[in-house]
Parts: structure tokens; C-alpha cells; sequence
């Protein structure tokens, strides 16, 4: 019977001195990792945890996430991962929604933690540096699961309402490491890196779940800071990394003299999170020597959906062809499915989908149609099966009539010289219905006006795309994974 933490187990078997993490100066092999994640597993039965049993789990990115993750797993519990700037009452709702038995959390940030934990009478457990702990026996092995048991439960972000608990199956995280094992050949020699949250399903799911499964090593870094990621990747001989857009444009932009020799061991970079636009795709080639390749995914799908192959040559703009086993359809508002070159709702299809909504019947089926996964998202299939997405369905801008999508937009703006990241959102407009309006952040030193930057649009967009409302910003909002925030631009509050 299988188990999320089966692959810890069977590499520290096989291959117990190999390297599993790197962080933080510190090398931990699989069989350390394996005898940590015993140890705490027993820890938390100790505490009463039990198969099926919701554990809530809040940590930065580091090998301590790594060792309570799989000691959750490993003990049959359904592991609950917040963001590490969680309120109390953000704690508190999740764990009043999953019914959660047990609260572990970061002994830096674990402050809204054990207040959330107290008032509802939860045990609490302080995390600290190598997840040391002296309750209980260590676990001699993973406790035996169904293939489609929950094993995850992650928190959607609720822009459109509460946040919901999507349920991840056994299968679905086996699915999604095993799929962009093969993607991208993953093998035991190789030394994935990321700064990414691993309590998003982007790290968690895909980078870190992955890497285990093919018992390759990953170096981890939190908080993320480019110089130290790219030394990472030089000194730790990286072979794969792996970021969002804000991450690529931030390295790109950092100070230093790195260049394409500090790459030299680097054979892939797969960016997710959102639409990366191509000229920093080409801006990093040309300073690192590296090919970023885009991929796409929601927590719903696991973080699996599309991912271009190194080996079938990146297509810019696109996010690659369906993961193998996989499945991708374009459909109209009707749900009738389109011809390769139209623009519609990308739906997903394959064992990656989510089981559902936890608790939420209704909003499984409206998301969940036929077993189709509805993305929200929209784009087109090229006659080759390419995805291209197109933009939010929602971030949709409609102009005097006129459909203007953010993200074509948003390339644009980036291809000016003077531009370090740009947001386009749509603002109320009494007579167009909405108004085209770009926030941007420019390099130090640079002296651009409302007045160029529209003027040098209008070269490069047709009329009604070009952004007419414009406000410069030091910085822009952004989420935990380093994903730019639209819904937190006010813009009245911006140009009040």
C-alpha cells in the first residue's frame, strides 16, 4: 500500500549516504533524513496524530519543512501547509475549516501559530533548527494508505471568496513527481535548487516531492535573495533550478560579475507561477548562458499541467505541450471545445486533478465538470499542442468593447529598457466601461514619464491596448512565491 514518504524510505534503503538536502551550509543524506523523519513521525504519534488526521504545518523553506512533512506522511496524517506570514486568524480558520488535530510551527514566525492553536485548545509543537525531538519511537516504517487517501491539503488563496481546501490524493503528488520526473529526466546525479515556499504546491509538489522520488539532492534557500541564489547555484554544482518570474527578472537585474561560467553545471531552468515575459527569458540567456524553460499548473492540478521540453526546443511564450499522461482542452463559454489557434478557458484532465474541494460539494462540481478541471485560465492550443496562456480570465480588460489582455501588455512594457516589472489592471471608466492602467517599477537612475512610456506603446500596441493611465512605484506588491499581487493594487489609492 503506498505512502507520500515511501520514496525517503527507499532511497535511505538503497543509497543511505547519497545526498538528499543542502541548506543552510549543512548536508543532510537520505539516510539522516529518513531517521529525522522516523523520529518526528513518532513525536507526532505521541501526540495522538493518527492515520487520516489533520496536521497543520507552518515553516519557511528549509530541511525542518522537509523532515515534519514527511514524518506527517509517514504517520498517515493529511498535511496542512500555511504561508509563514499567516494572521491567527487566517490560522484559525483553516483550522476550524480541516477540523485539525495538531498545530507545528517555525519557532521565528510561530507567534499567530500558537495563539490560533491556544484559543481552540490544540496541542502545539515549536519547530526548531533539525526538527530535533525526544517523545515517542521513531516509526519503523510509513503507514500503509489507499492510493486515493488524502495526503495534502492546501488553502487556496480566496481572491474570490473564503479560501478553500483543495485535496490532494496519494496519486495525484505520485502522479505529479513521477510526470516531470520524466519531463525533465530527472536521475540520482542530479542537484535540483529553489528558493521556493514549500508550502506551495509549486515547491512542495513538484520540486521537492520530484527530486525525492528520483532521489536526486535539493539545495534550499529562504529567505530568497539573488546573489545567494546564484551562488548557490555555482557552489552547489546545481543541475536543475527552479523559480517564478519576479525571481528570473531579480537575479537578472542583481549586482556582481556572475556570468555563463557559474552556470556551467546548470542543464535546465523551469520557471511557474505565472506568465514570464520574453524579454527576460532572452535578457537571461544572454547574461547566464541559461534557457529558462515555462511550465504551467494550479494547486487544483497538483502544479502539473504543461511543460516545455528541453529536448523539443522551448517555444517562447508557450508554456509546453500536456505533461505526459495529461490531458488539455480549450472550450468556449458554452463548454464546446475549440480549434487549435482560438482563445478560450483552458481546462486540465489526468491524475493529477484534485480529488476536490474539502467540505465544499458545490464548488467541486462547478470546478469540476465531467471531471474536467475549469482553470479559469485563458489560452489557445497551437496545431502542435502548445499552450499559450493568454491571461487570467478574470484580469480580463474590456475597453470600450475591445478584449485587452494584461499579459500582452505587460510583455511589452517589459521589453523597454528603463522597466524592471510592470502590472496591468483595468480601472472603472464612465464612458469605455474600464481604462487601461500600468503600474511599473524602473531601474535606479532612470527618468521615464507617463508621457514616453505611452508613446512608446503606441509603436508597439494598437490603440486601444496602450495603457492611458500610468503610476510609477518603488516596488510592487507580491504574493509568498514571489508572484506579483494585482488584487492588492489600489489604484486609487495609488494615485490618491
Amino acid at each position: 500500500m503506498p505512502n507520500a514518504a515511501d520514496a525517503i524510505w527507499r532511497h535511505a534503503d538503497e543509497r543511505p549516504d547519497a545526498v538528499a538536502l543542502r541548506a543552510r551550509g549543512r548536508v543532510w543524506t537520505y539516510a539522516e533524513l529518513r531517521d529525522h523523519v522516523a523520529a518526528y513521525a513518532g513525536a507526532l504519534r505521541a501526540e495522538g496524530v493518527r492515520p487520516g488526521e489533520r496536521l497543520l504545518l507552518i515553516a519557511p523553506t528549509g530541511p525542518e519543512f522537509v523532515v515534519v512533512a514527511g514524518a506527517a506522511h509517514t504517520a498517515g496524517a493529511v498535511l496542512i501547509t500555511l504561508n509563514t506570514m499567516a494572521t491567527a486568524s487566517e490560522v484559525g480558520y483553516a483550522l476550524d475549516d480541516s477540523g485539525a488535530r495538531l498545530v507545528v510551527a517555525w519557532y521565528e514566525t510561530a507567534e499567530a501559530a500558537r495563539k490560533a492553536a491556544g484559543e481552540r485548545g490544540l496541542p502545539f509543537l515549536m519547530l526548531r533548527h533539525d526538527a530535533q525531538v525526544s517523545e515517542g519511537e521513531p516509526l519503523p516504517e510509513p503507514v500503509e494508505r489507499r492510493a486515493d487517501d488524502t495526503a495534502l491539503l492546501l488553502y487556496t488563496s480566496g481572491t474570490t471568496g473564503r479560501p478553500k481546501g483543495v485535496e490532494l490524493s496519494i496519486t495525484n503528488l505520485a502522479f505529479t513527481a513521477e510526470a516531470f520526473g520524466q519531463q525533465l529526466t530527472l536521475t540520482p546525479a542530479d542537484r535540483f535548487a529553489t528558493a521556493l515556499p514549500l508550502f506551495h504546491v509549486f515547491g512542495q509538489a513538484v520540486c521537492l516531492n520530484g527530486t525525492l522520488t528520483a532521489g536526486a539532492s535539493i539545495s534550499l534557500l529562504s529567505p530568497f535573495e539573488p546573489n545567494a541564489m546564484l551562488r548557490m547555484v555555482r557552489d552547489d554544482q546545481v543541475t536543475l533550478i527552479a523559480g517564478v518570474p519576479t525571481m528570473w527578472n531579480a537575479m537578472l537585474h542583481a549586482d556582481g560579475d556572475f556570468g555563463p561560467d557559474d552556470f556551467a553545471d546548470l542543464r535546465l531552468a523551469g520557471s511557474g507561477g505565472a506568465s514570464l515575459p520574453g524579454e527576460v527569458i532572452r535578457e537571461f540567456q544572454k547574461r547566464f548562458g541559461c534557457t529558462i524553460l515555462e511550465g504551467y499548473g494550479l494547486t487544483e492540478s497538483t502544479g502539473a499541467g504543461a511543460f516545455n521540453s528541453p529536448y523539443h526546443g522551448p517555444r517562447t511564450g508557450s508554456v509546453g505541450p500536456a505533461l505526459p499522461g495529461t490531458g488539455i482542452e480549450v472550450r468556449d463559454p458554452a463548454g464546446e471545445v475549440l480549434p487549435p489557434g482560438e482563445v478560450g478557458e483552458v481546462y486540465l484532465t489526468g491524475p493529477h486533478i484534485m480529488k476536490g474541494y474539502w467540505n465544499r460539494p458545490e464548488a467541486t462540481a462547478a470546478d469540476l465538470p465531467d471531471g474536467r478541471l475549469r482553470t479559469g485560465d485563458l489560452g489557445r492550443l497551437d496545431e502542435d499542442g502548445f499552450l499559450y496562456i493568454v491571461d487570467r480570465l478574470k484580469d480580463l480588460v474590456i475597453r470600450g468593447g475591445y478584449n485587452v489582455y494584461p499579459r500582452e501588455v505587460e510583455e511589452v512594457l517589459y521589453g523597454h529598457p528603463d522597466i524592471v516589472e510592470a502590472a496591468v489592471i483595468g480601472v472603472p471608466h464612465p464612458h469605455y466601461g474600464e481604462e487601461v492602467a500600468a503600474v511599473v517599477t524602473l531601474r535606479p537612475g532612470a527618468a521615464l514619464t507617463a508621457e514616453d512610456l505611452r508613446a512608446w506603446a503606441k509603436e508597439r500596441l494598437s490603440a486601444y491596448k496602450v495603457p492611458h493611465l500610468v503610476q510609477f512605484v518603488d516596488a510592487l506588491p507580491k504574493g509568498s512565491t514571489g508572484k506579483i499581487l494585482k488584487r492588492a493594487l489600489d489604484w486609487d489609492a495609488l494615485v490618491g
